[in-house]
C-alpha cells in the first residue's frame, strides 16, 4: 500500500487519483471512507460530536483499510498524524510520501473552501501557520518520503512519487518511464509491502534508459534521454530530423574520445557527416569558436535542413545551439552532453550564448534542440575536478524546487563522488525533471525560471572578474550559492542553520566556498551587467523556504556586507 500525508490543499487526492491510475491499483481516500461510514459530511460531523470522536473513527478506519488484501494508494486526512496509532500503522503497513507545501501556497488554494471545518475561523492563513508547525514534524515523522508540492505540477508531482517508489524496489523498473507530462503508466506493484531498510536514503538501479520530455507550446516538445551506453544504441538516433548532411561539433578534449563513435552511428542516418573541432575551455566560448562553426557551415554551402550535434559540455553546447539559431535563421541540433553539468543543466531548455568581455553568456538566443542524448559512460572520462562543478547544478535544484531532493543529495553525495552509475543516473534524470518542469511554465525566463540562476549571479561576476576559465562555471556557481545563501538570510528569508547546511554541503562535494578577493566595488560593477539586474538594481535568487526560492532585489549594503563576511570586500 501507499499513503499519502499532508495538510488539507496538499494535493493528496489529486495526486492519489492519478498515481494510482498510472500504477493499476485502486485509489481510496479515507476522508471519504469516513463519510460513507458515518452517511453525512465530515464538517457536521465535527460540529454535533467534536474532533475527538471523529479522530477515534478515523483511527478504526485507517486500521481498516490498512489490514484489506491488495495493493492500493490511500490518501488520508490531514489530522490523521495527531494520532500516535494512526503513524504506527501507516509507517509499518504503508508507504509514506508527504505532499509538503508552505502555509501561503495552501491558503492560495483553499482560501475560498468553505468545507473544511479547521479553516472557518477569521485568519485562515494564521491558521494554516499554526497547524503547519504542530503538523509537519508528524508527517515528517511518519513518511518514508517528502515530496515538495508547493510548485510543481500535478504531473511532476506524480513523477516524483513514482521514482521514489522505483528506487525503494516497490516498481517494477522495466514497466517504469517517468516522464513529465506523460499518459497513465501500468507501473504495476511488485507486491512488497512497505519500503525496505533505509530506502528513503538508499537508491536501487534505474532502468537502462529513461526518457524525460519537456512539453513546450506550440507543439516543440522534445525527450531527454538518459542511460548507460546511448552513443552506441541504435535507437538513440532514429528519428531524428531529415537531412542530407550532420555536422558534430566538439572540442579538442572529447572529440578523440567519442566523435568516431558517433559519426559511425550517424552515418547510418545522413549521407555525410562532417566534424568541427574547437579549442576546449570557457575562454573559448567567444566570437572566434562561433565563427569558426559558421564557416564550416558557409564554406561547404551547407543548406539550412543541416543537423549540428553538440558533442562535449556546456561551452560546446552552448556555442553549437546558438549557431543553431542564427545560420541561415534557424537548422536544427542535437545535445549530447558528456559533462556532470552539461547533462543537468546546460543541455536541457534552450539556452545559447557566447560570453562578452563585460559579461558571462550576454550574447545568445532561446533555441530548442531536437533530442538530448545524455550517456552516463561519457561521464567515466570526465577529470574529478570537471564530475565536481557537475555537482554544484545537481545541487542547486534542492534549495530552489525539492527539499526531499536536496536530503537525498547529502546522502548520496560520496557515491555521486566515487561515480557509482545509478546514483548519478538518478542525480541526471531528477536534476532534468525539475529543469523540464521549470522551462515547460516558463521558457524565456519571464519570471519562475530565474530560480535556475540561483548561485549565478556572484558566480558569474567571479567568472568574468578572474577571467574566464580561471574557475569552473560550477566552481563558481557553487560559491555562488553560499554568498546567496547568506543574502538570504540577511533579508531574514532563511535561518542561519541554512546557511550553515549549504556550505558544508558545497564543501564536502569539494567546491570552494571562498570568494576571490576582487574587492565590492569590481563585485558590484559586474553583477550589476547581470541579465537579472534591472534599472541598476542587483536582483538575485535568493532562497525563501527550502524547496522554493525567488527573484529579489538586494541593497548594495547586504551585498558588501556578505562579501566581506566572506573576506571578498
Amino acid at each position: 500500500m501507499i499513503a499519502l500525508v499532508g495538510m488539507p490543499g496538499g494535493g493528496k487526492s489529486t495526486v492519489g487519483k492519478q498515481l494510482a491510475r498510472q500504477i493499476g491499483v485502486p485509489f481510496v481516500d479515507s476522508d471519504h471512507e469516513i463519510e460513507l461510514r458515518i452517511g453525512g459530511s465530515i464538517k457536521q460531523f465535527f460540529e454535533r460530536h467534536g474532533e475527538d470522536a471523529f479522530r477515534d473513527l478515523e483511527t478504526e478506519v485507517i486500521a481498516e483499510l490498512i489490514a484489506r488484501p491488495g495493493d492500493r494508494v490511500l490518501a488520508t486526512g490531514g489530522g490523521a498524524v495527531l494520532r500516535e496509532r494512526n503513524r504506527e500503522l501507516l509507517h509499518g503497513g504503508a508507504t509514506v510520501l508527504y505532499l509538503r507545501s508552505t502555509p501561503e501556497d495552501l491558503f492560495r488554494r483553499l482560501r475560498h473552501d468553505t468545507t473544511r471545518p479547521l479553516l472557518q475561523v477569521r485568519d485562515p492563513l494564521a491558521k494554516l501557520r499554526e497547524l503547519h508547525q504542530q503538523r509537519d514534524p508528524l508527517y515528517r515523522r511518519c513518511a518514508h518520503y517528502v515530496l515538495e508540492s508547493a510548485r510543481p505540477s500535478v504531473h511532476a508531482l506524480v513523477n516524483m512519487a513514482l521514482m521514489q517508489l522505483e528506487l525503494a524496489g516497490l516498481l517494477d523498473p522495466t514497466r517504469v518511464a517517468a516522464t513529465v507530462g506523460a499518459e497513465p503508466l501500468d507501473a504495476g506493484l511488485t507486491g512488497r509491502r512497505g519500503p525496505p531498510a533505509g530506502a528513503a536514503l538508499t537508491l536501487g538501479r534505474m532502468p537502462a534508459t529513461d526518457t524525460v520530455r519537456i512539453r513546450l507550446p506550440d507543439d516543440r516538445n522534445y525527450e531527454i534521454r538518459i542511460g548507460s551506453g546511448l552513443l552506441d544504441e541504435p535507437a538513440s538516433w532514429q528519428h531524428l530530423p531529415k537531412a542530407a548532411t550532420a555536422v558534430i561539433v566538439s572540442n579538442e578534449t572529447v572529440a578523440p574520445l567519442y566523435a568516431t563513435r558517433l559519426r559511425e552511428r550517424l552515418l547510418a542516418v545522413y549521407g555525410r557527416v562532417d566534424v568541427v573541432v574547437l579549442p576546449d575551455g570557457e575562454q573559448h566560448k567567444d566570437w572566434d569558436s562561433l565563427n569558426r562553426i559558421c564557416d564550416h557551415l558557409l564554406g561547404h554551402a551547407l543548406d539550412r535542413k543541416t543537423v549540428l550535434f553538440a558533442l562535449g559540455g556546456g561551452v560546446i553546447g552552448d556555442m553549437t545551439g546558438f549557431a543553431a539559431a542564427i545560420y541561415m535563421r534557424g537548422v536544427p541540433f542535437v545535445q549530447v552532453p558528456t559533462t556532470l553539468l552539461a547533462q543537468v543543466d546546460s543541455s536541457v531548455g534552450g539556452k545559447t550564448a557566447i560570453n562578452h568581455t563585460l559579461g558571462k553568456n550576454m550574447l545568445g538566443a532561446f533555441y530548442q534542440p531536437a533530442r538530448v542524448i545524455a550517456d552516463l559512460d561519457t561521464l567515466d572520462s570526465l577529470p574529478d575536478r570537471e564530475l565536481r562543478a557537475g555537482l554544484a547544478e545537481v545541487i542547486k535544484y534542492g534549495p530552489i524546487a525539492d527539499a526531499g531532493f536536496l536530503c537525498w543529495i547529502e546522502d548520496n553525495l560520496d557515491a555521486m563522488l566515487a561515480r557509482d552509475k545509478a546514483v548519478l543516473g538518478y542525480a541526471v534524470r531528477r536534476s532534468c525533471e525539475i529543469k523540464a518542469d521549470v522551462v515547460g511554465q516558463d521558457e524565456r525566463e519571464q519570471g519562475l525560471r530565474a530560480i535556475l540562476n540561483f548561485g549565478h549571479t556572484i558566480g558569474h561576476a567571479i567568472e568574468a572578474g578572474l577571467g574566464y576559465g580561471a574557475w569552473l562555471h560550477g566552481e563558481a556557481v557553487a560559491c555562488g550559492m553560499v554568498l546567496a545563501a547568506d543574502l538570504s538570510q540577511r533579508m531574514g528569508l532563511m535561518p542561519a542553520g541554512f546557511v550553515e547546511r549549504l556550505r558544508r554541503l558545497v564543501e564536502r562535494a569539494g567546491l570552494p566556498v571562498q570568494p576571490p578577493q576582487l574587492g565590492a566595488e569590481r563585485y558590484l560593477s559586474l553583477m550589476r551587467v547581470d541579465k537579472k539586474a534591472e534599472a541598476g538594481e542587483i536582483r538575485f535568487v535568493l532562497i525563501e523556504t527550502i524547496g522554493r526560492a525567488g527573484l529579489h532585489s538586494v541593497p548594495d549594503i547586504h551585498i558588501v556586507e556578505t562579501l566581506a563576511a566572506h573576506g571578498a570586500a
